[in-house]
């Protein structure tokens, strides 16, 4: 029987391109989830192997979404110390290069909100162009936006089997409201989009879903691919019993989740910013802590699904108080 999931508007528009063979349909509003039946067919995404099993990709075009958000050095703001997301990449980008084609890569870096900073955690990605070098084997060239007419020109001066690297797509107030402007940039740089960055994957922003209606073909990399499969089988055949810890800042990407988990585990544990939207729900005073208000009742429904379920919601049982609410 189909499985019935909530995707977020990025995911629904990830499977409508990333599976052409698929006769399963998604249904999905830029501003609310609705569910959508997913047959064992549509299960079986397209990978990258997939991509490449499709399409000769010697001398294409591919546009890579990666997550090159790294930690720098406090005494510098430009040297990386620790490279654990640059190499969680390198399968992808390789294979991709082995096959002859040309790999853009493009990334957030931090928080600008729509402004052009030179260092620091929210600034350029300049300071991981050398690191790529080392770890990709092969020359990197960068460019000091994600779309124009100079970034245009690099992308097609591209030959075969060459990386460039986008600037930090932040850089755009746009990218985070999944702008068409934006994303038809980024989609006239390749024909082929390949998302590898599972830290976001969840966001409808240009370069993660946006993006791929400007695509020939989309497809999951190494790493989303390899995630996928480990929740799918986590989840749908788990050890008992089975406890979920989910995080974050907004509650209003995680409700569908959360909804979709109370039919498999046994307990789940909330943590992070969104946690004082439920604490609202509850009747709380949260002061000036972040709150999603449209969300409370929603939150609210949840809390009694769970119950009625007999799934432990289990929220923090203390929070650091402060004067203010500085996010850093």
């Amino acid at each position: 029987p189909p499985t019935s999931v909530r995707p977020t508007t990025m995911f629904a528009s990830f499977i409508r391109k990333a599976i052409r063979s698929s006769t399963a349909a998604a249904s999905c509003n830029a501003q609310q989830f609705r569910s959508i039946s997913i047959t064992p067919a549509l299960l079986e995404k397209l990978n990258v192997q997939g991509l490449a099993d499709k399409v000769n990709l010697e001398g294409q075009n591919v546009l890579m979404r990666v997550d090159l958000n790294v930690p720098l050095s406090k005494d510098d703001d430009v040297t990386v110390t620790d490279d654990t997301r640059l190499q969680a990449i390198a399968p992808t980008a390789k294979f991709l290069l082995e096959k002859g084609a040309n790999v853009i890569l493009c990334s957030h870096f931090g928080r600008p909100k729509g402004e052009i900073i030179e260092t620091g955690k929210n600034g350029r990605l300049n300071p991981v162009v050398d690191p790529l070098k080392n770890i990709l084997g092969v020359d990197v060239k960068k460019v000091n936006d994600c779309m124009g007419e100079e970034v245009e020109a690099a992308a097609k001066s591209l030959t075969k089997g060459e990386v460039l690297l986008l600037e930090n797509t932040r850089f755009y107030k746009g990218e985070t409201k999944n702008d068409a402007t934006l994303a038809a940039g980024l989609g006239s740089l390749a024909d082929y989009f390949v998302m590898d960055a599972f830290g976001t994957a969840h966001r409808a922003h240009s370069s993660t879903a946006g993006v791929t209606d400007y695509m020939k073909l989309s497809a999951a990399g190494f790493l989303l691919d390899k995630e996928l499969k480990y929740l799918k089988g986590a989840v749908d055949k788990p050890n008992r019993p089975l406890c979920a810890i989910i995080g974050g800042a907004k509650v209003s990407t995680k409700l569908p989740v959360i909804e979709s988990l109370l039919e498999k585990c046994d307990t789940i544990l909330l943590g992070g910013g969104m946690i004082f939207t439920f604490y609202k729900a509850l009747g709380y005073d949260i002061g000036k802590s972040m709150l999603e208000e449209e969300y409370v009742e929603l939150a609210g429904k949840l809390m009694k699904m769970a119950e009625e379920k007999g799934v432990k919601l289990i929220l923090p049982p203390d929070v650091v108080l402060a004067a203010q609410n500085a996010r850093t």
